[in-house]
């Protein structure tokens, strides 16, 4: 008789992000150093840009998902897709919240029609669109037509991340992937942004697992009920 293990994989996984995040928090209030011209409110940036970060991935992993399925037209693909957009979906929220949070002190508005804000709105609400999409059928059509509307959507990522390369803008400069030595982040503020990106990224993976579990369970309970209803039929 085989031993259930105490921790599985994806407890371990929770524990690790837990541990990670406690200690971005502690480097982000205890350890970066306040950022001389914008001051305390410069913190946000450390939940800021880890959110739009985990964001793209999240969004890439739909469309890399849904490439798959079209493909494939195996269920998991499509699984997978539709629990990254949630979540995707969500970090992207965060980014658009943090964002005019830290923007009113900063720039003294709450928003502009700045190019990377705009484009970052438009990315949430395709997103949001092809959730409405997904939840409105369980049938393999709808399944196929978000598919393609969440590789589509995906167009729009590069555009969000090169916005502040092509145009003018008051959005800052990039820190990652800008010119070189263009960051201007210090050694502490730049190790504090390692750890919290690596945070979100657990988190992202952990809250994957999870939701991919419920979608599971939710197939092994419709699977259940189609048994019963066709016993019931059998039986009549």
């Amino acid at each position: 008789m085989k031993s259930t293990p105490r921790y599985t994989p994806v407890d371990l996984l929770g524990w690790a992000t837990f541990l990670t995040m406690t200690v971005g928090l502690y480097l982000i209030f205890m350890y970066a150093p306040t950022e001389q011209k914008m001051g305390i409110v410069q913190r946000i940036f450390y939940f800021h840009l880890p959110s739009a970060w985990t964001s793209f991935l999240a969004f890439f992993v739909v469309a890399v998902s849904s490439s798959l399925y079209l493909w494939r037209r195996e269920r998991k693909w499509d699984r997978i897709a539709y629990a990254s957009a949630e979540i995707g979906v969500v970090f992207c929220s965060l980014v658009l919240l943090t964002g005019p949070i830290w923007a009113r002190p900063v720039w003294n508005v709450w928003w502009t029609w700045d190019p990377r804000l705009t484009t970052t709105l438009i990315l949430w609400l395709m997103y949001v669109a092809y959730l409405m999409l997904r939840s409105s059928s369980e049938s393999s059509k709808t399944s196929r037509f978000t598919a393609v509307f969440g590789i589509l959507a995906f167009l729009d990522v590069p555009l969000v991340y090169m916005s502040t390369r092509w145009w003018r803008t008051i959005h800052p400069k990039p820190v990652i992937g800008g010119e070189p030595g263009s960051s201007g982040l210090a050694l502490e503020m730049a190790l504090t942004l390692m750890v919290c990106l690596l945070a979100f990224t657990l988190f992202y993976i952990y809250l994957m697992a999870q939701r991919i579990s419920l979608e599971k369970l939710k197939d092994e309970i419709e699977e259940i009920k189609q048994n019963v209803e066709t016993l019931k039929e059998r039986s009549n």
